[in-house]
């Protein structure tokens, strides 16, 4: 697998430091039960037992702390949203035109 880019991998850095925040904002409650599940990947009978709880118990709080960190990865998405799907008129329209100039020249 060939290295990433620098752009690559300060674009790598941000998103994680974005994810880490998330996690780290989230109450202890829930951050317990992400970080043993997501980051440590113990399985939801072993989270159960070291948290001392049913495993309904941590699959409810793992899925309020994703609802929450998807929530936070929006909310700081969300003022750069319009900028993530930019539409370029002039190119799209040297795009559409050359694609309709290609199929008008394939059905003659």
């Amino acid at each position: 697998m060939p290295a990433n880019s620098p752009e690559e991998h300060a674009h790598d850095r941000q998103v994680v430091a974005l994810l880490e925040a998330a996690v780290d904002a989230l109450p202890d409650l829930y951050r317990t039960a992400f970080m043993l599940r997501e980051v440590q990947g113990l399985s939801t009978a072993e989270a159960a037992e070291l948290l001392d709880v049913t495993e309904d118990v941590v699959k409810t709080r793992l899925h309020r702390a994703r609802g929450l960190v998807r929530d936070a990865l929006l909310a700081r998405a969300g003022a750069n949203a319009g900028e993530a799907f930019r539409f370029f008129d002039p190119r799209c329209d040297r795009v559409v035109g050359g694609v309709m100039a290609r199929i008008s020249a394939s059905s003659n």
